[in-house]
């Protein structure tokens, strides 16, 4: 709870620093743009994709090797990402095609846009499929 609390208190110090140093407009600008990139839109997909489990498989990232990772800076790459996250992401190609044995085999979505309608339209799929592991409580 304390954690939570601490988090409140940071975005409301941030948003207060962005609008006394860029106005309202650069608040604002943040907002719209954070609607925009995660809206319903078929790149937007890539935030379910990568993370959240889906019935049947077992792992809890997923990778997309489809045409959208050309204007998407490679973000599909994800799993190659995880293994080595200091590779830049115009690289993450090359250590798939390095080690097809580890990354070939791995379940991954053909469609950012299929991954959407799952979501959307599939009961099993939800805002709690994710992994949750046990560890340190927070405070």
């Amino acid at each position: 709870m304390a954690m939570d609390i601490q988090n409140i208190l940071f975005v409301v110090v941030s948003n207060l620093a962005v609008v006394h140093y860029c106005g309202v407009r650069g608040l604002l600008f943040l907002v719209a743009s954070t609607l925009l990139g995660m809206g319903f839109h078929p790149v937007a997909g890539h935030f379910i994709a990568e993370h959240y489990v889906f019935p049947g498989d077992k792992v809890e990232t997923y990778s997309y090797y489809g045409a959208l990772n050309w204007i998407c800076w490679n973000v599909g790459y994800h799993n190659e990402h995880h293994d080595f996250p200091k590779v830049p992401g115009w690289r993450l190609p090359k250590i798939r095609e390095i080690a097809p044995e580890y990354y070939n085999n791995l379940p991954q979505h053909k469609s950012w846009t299929y991954v959407l309608w799952k979501y959307v339209t599939c009961p099993d799929i939800g805002p709690f499929n994710r992994v949750v592991r046990g560890g340190k409580k927070a405070n």
